[in-house]
């Protein structure tokens, strides 16, 4: 814990040196920490890339609601998005210099995944946004341009291919929270976001002249991938301050937010025992002391009506809460940005689309039986409704055991399942997946189409204001707009 706190006090000198945030200032200092040792800024810079980043998701992915007013990310209502990952960048890139000063190169390596992390978070928040020039403050470029999402993408994935091969000769590191320095386990969870990336993609053939389809096989012939939940991506909490689940003491999670009707009635038609872990019964079936396995005990609201009609269901005690483990426990369960899992729900979308050969079947059911074992292990007094004879139980269920031979059939099976296990986890995936393939199929307001996209920030009109014009020409045709046609779509 030693170095954790280092961390945390690292953190603050940084957020307090740097101070502003816009992109544009950020370029003129990025290196005022001078000789830091880069594993004190590689616990900072990890335990950011790994962070669970709100609940705004489920909100949108039709998972929760609220019920004493309009949450904006419920009807589809939101605005500008943040810049605020630059900041972080800024600290990777302070990390990679001092490690290659030093010639430690699995500080580099590492640097070299989290930039592509946060790059691709952010050009699925934007679309373009500046990613050749945005590091390049001391190089007197303080007004970075926009490069397109095709060149950011193309970036991503050639700082994933630094990363893999700089890590052949890297030796153990300090300071890693996430893996503890095995080295072997992070090459798996590189290789595998690669696909992740790549899956990503799935609407377009080739990025800069590079095959996608072709590129994917050859990872996953030729690279080694995770092979079980001890290789997940994850960040531990502890019973500590600082070091907390982040919605721990939630007083909205104890009040005003419940569960989505859609998302509860998908979990009831499937006979999914993992709705005793993320809900909680009706304060009527509580009363009533029905069982927590009692499939009839639980209910949602509707995500698409006024959010006083909900507030009725509440009254009525006929609505479910998020399970209390959610907000009452500070270690609750890790948080994901790529788990096995979900890996084996990436593989057997692309035994489907043909661009792998394998046992679609076998990677859809490895996928579930990976989700309920991260549970068993993690939901603690309610694991075992994720025991191995259940998952095997489930998985022979009608509305469950796989359906061959129709693509589509196949893929909102294999969709409908990385949804389920994607609560409160693995960041906005789940929705930006529905955008890529419209699985699951989402309850939405009539009239109404999802954003695929968040507002520029405000900062940037003022301090980047010619470049931002000049993507906002390319991509949109100057306007800027949650439901602009992004590259990654088309």
């Amino acid at each position: 814990m030693k170095i954790y706190k280092k961390a945390i006090l690292l953190l603050s000198a940084i957020s307090t040196l740097v101070g502003c945030q816009d992109l544009d200032k950020l370029n003129e200092n990025p290196n005022n920490i001078k000789d830091a040792e880069p594993y004190l800024l590689l616990t900072n810079v990890e335990r950011s890339a790994f962070a669970m980043p709100g609940i705004s998701k489920e909100y949108a992915s039709r998972m929760i609601i609220m019920t004493d007013g309009e949450n904006a990310y419920q009807f589809f209502k939101w605005t500008s998005g943040s810049f605020d990952k630059y900041e972080k960048l800024v600290e990777i890139q302070k990390m990679m210099e001092q490690a290659e000063s030093r010639g430690e190169e699995a500080y580099v390596a590492l640097g070299h995944f989290l930039k592509a992390k946060m790059y691709y978070d952010l050009t699925l928040t934007f679309g373009d946004i500046p990613f050749s020039e945005s590091l390049k403050g001391e190089q007197d470029i303080q007004f970075p341009k926009y490069d397109t999402q095709e060149e950011v993408f193309d970036g991503i994935l050639r700082e994933l291919e630094l990363a893999s091969a700089k890590l052949d000769t890297s030796d153990i590191i300090k300071g890693d929270i996430i893996y503890e320095g095995d080295l072997t386990r992070w090459k798996k969870l590189i290789s595998s976001f690669k696909l992740k990336v790549l899956m990503s993609l799935s609407n377009k053939e080739n990025v800069k002249g590079m095959a996608i389809a072709q590129k994917f096989k050859g990872i996953y012939q030729g690279e080694v991938l995770m092979e079980s939940n001890l290789d997940n991506g994850q960040l531990k909490f502890y019973d500590v301050a600082g070091s907390r689940y982040p919605q721990f003491n939630s007083s909205s999670y104890g009040s005003s937010m419940y569960m989505s009707s859609t998302f509860v009635d998908l979990l009831q038609e499937l006979k999914d025992p993992r709705l005793f872990i993320y809900a909680q019964q009706t304060a009527k079936a509580l009363e009533e002391g029905r069982p927590v396995s009692d499939f009839d005990s639980y209910n949602g609201g509707d995500p698409i009506v006024p959010y006083a009609e909900n507030e009725k269901l509440v009254q009525t005690k006929n609505i479910s809460k998020i399970n209390s483990r959610y907000y009452a426990d500070p270690t609750t369960e890790p948080n994901f940005i790529l788990s096995y899992a979900e890996l084996q729900f990436i593989l057997a979308e692309a035994s489907a689309r043909g661009w792998i050969s394998g046992d679609t079947k076998g990677f859809y059911e490895r996928g579930i039986k990976a989700s309920f074992s991260f549970y068993e292990k993690n939901a603690k007094q309610l694991g075992s409704y994720c025991s191995l004879d259940a998952v095997k139980q489930y998985l022979v269920g009608e509305k469950v055991a796989f359906k061959g031979g129709d693509i589509n059939i196949e893929l909102e099976q294999i969709l409908t399942q990385k949804y389920i296990m994607m609560f409160h986890q693995s960041g906005w995936t789940a929705y930006y997946d529905y955008l890529r393939t419209g699985f699951p199929k989402l309850k939405i307001q009539e009239g109404v189409t999802a954003p695929t996209r968040w507002l520029y920030p405000n900062t940037e009109y003022n301090r980047n204001g010619n470049n931002l014009k000049e993507a906002l020409q390319r991509q949109f045709g100057g306007d800027d707009n949650i439901r602009g046609s992004v590259w990654w779509l088309k």
